[in-house]
């Protein structure tokens, strides 16, 4: 019998499973240089917390959760998301009494059972950040300006889209309004959508069916029914992007159905991903606490899909960089091999990369070897250097030389090679 990787998922190999790493590296760099502090919570969680958290009415809670019953009863499902576990955690540790406001990030599997597609899988990764805390404009601001670095770090390309759906009174008169447009093209809808407009009208706004998107054409704009604190929010939102001139449509079919949602929603998108063309979304929550049993804690926050960001890259043609490799030591016969191997352990606690031959082929195949994984220095050890205690240091790129004695080698090459990586990549312009 064969076994087989289930449908939906994927092996993460070598070598993409280190871009992976790269792309990584880049989101927590950005993120801490913002003070954002990564949170890990378990995989599985009680089924309530996203019941309660996404919605019951979503597709993610009614088709598309992994969903069991344990031993000893308890409803669990497999996390299809991370804001309400994160604000599950948030509650549960008292983090509001540790200080105003609180930065979280997070990047890790999730998991549900939809249809498979290009960058879209059944379980799949997500980096996302969450602001808990604070009301303020600027939190919007920020999560969508560390979003906007993260994508000019990688080199994508990215279209914005931004709305607003206000505050509680801004939805309920705008909410009232849709609905009467939605009753006088109500022929023209889905029988979803007609279903919708009685429980959660804003949703057909972000319905995806063709007839629905011609029947709401002509539907009011949220953005007509933005006064006061609601205004001041979203434009204050808005004059930071313009600050840091970062591009925006204001788009106002973009809502969340919600009644936890306010004020600011938005989208990332890219031309690169064809009709399913989000990079990753965000919005404020300020309500999400109070689904989940606590008291009202304002709070915005931003996930995105690991794969959909890969596959952007990949058809970019980025060159994600290679594994690094220091130093691969060449040893030839018994006496050499084992003092190379002693050697790459003293030089990897030294703070090197290094590999050496395990295989005992020969010079021309470990040389073949250490192109291959890009070794930046060679160090070759045969019976000669053994008898002499000497070897030479070989820099890979132009050839140059260094004789070094065996008593020299485990201070002098960290030394050398570390003092090489933080040369300037052109000295003379240094």
């Amino acid at each position: 019998m064969s076994f087989r990787s289930i449908k939906g998922t994927k092996d993460l190999l070598p070598p993409d499973s280190y871009a992976w790493l790269h792309i990584e590296n880049t989101v927590r760099d950005v993120l801490h240089s913002f003070r954002y502090f990564e949170i890990r919570t378990p995989v599985f969680e009680s089924t309530q917390v996203f019941a309660r958290g996404i919605g019951e009415e979503t597709d993610i809670v009614g088709k598309e959760m992994y969903s069991f019953t344990d031993k000893g009863g308890t409803e669990l499902t497999l996390r299809p998301e991370m804001t309400a576990p994160v604000m599950r955690a948030f509650m549960q540790h008292s983090m509001q009494a540790q200080q105003t406001l609180t930065k979280l990030y997070y990047i890790g599997p999730m998991f549900r059972q939809e249809r498979p597609q290009a960058g879209r899988f059944r379980q799949f990764h997500q980096f996302g950040y969450e602001s808990i805390g604070l009301e303020s404009p600027y939190c919007d601001a920020e999560v969508i300006v560390i979003s906007a670095e993260i994508y000019r770090r990688l080199g994508i390309p990215f279209e914005l889209k931004i709305n607003s759906i206000g505050d509680n009174e801004t939805r309920t008169q705008y909410r009232a309004r849709l609905q009467e447009y939605l009753k006088s093209v109500e022929d023209q809808l889905t029988e979803e959508s007609k279903r919708r407009m009685h429980t959660n009208p804003l949703r057909v706004l972000d319905s995806k069916a063709p007839q629905d998107k011609e029947a709401t054409e002509a539907a009011p704009s949220i953005q007509e029914f933005l006064f006061g604190n609601a205004r001041i929010h979203f434009d204050t939102v808005l004059s930071v992007l313009d600050a840091m001139a970062i591009p925006y449509t204001v788009d106002s079919r973009l809502v969340r159905g919600l009644d936890y949602y306010s004020h600011t929603a938005f989208e990332f998108v890219s031309a690169d991903l064809g009709a399913q063309d989000a990079l990753g979304g965000g919005g404020r929550y300020d309500g999400l606490s109070e689904q989940l049993g606590g008291k009202p804690i304002p709070a915005v926050g931003f996930a995105a899909g690991m794969e959909r960001l890969l596959m952007v890259l990949e058809k970019k043609g980025y060159a994600f960089p290679n594994a690094p490799l220091d130093l691969y030591i060449i040893g030839l016969e018994p006496e050499s091999r084992k003092w190379a191997f002693e050697t790459a352990v003293a030089l990897r606690q030294a703070g090197l990369t290094v590999e050496t031959d395990f295989a005992e082929r020969s010079f021309k195949a470990q040389m073949r070897d250490a192109n291959k994984q890009d070794a930046q220095y060679v160090i070759i050890v045969g019976e000669e250097e053994m008898k002499k205690q000497q070897t030479i240091l070989k820099r890979m790129s132009d050839g140059d030389q260094k004789e070094l004695a065996f008593g020299d080698v485990r201070e002098k090459v960290p030394f050398i090679i570390l003092g090489d990586n933080n040369q300037p990549a052109n000295e003379e312009n240094a």
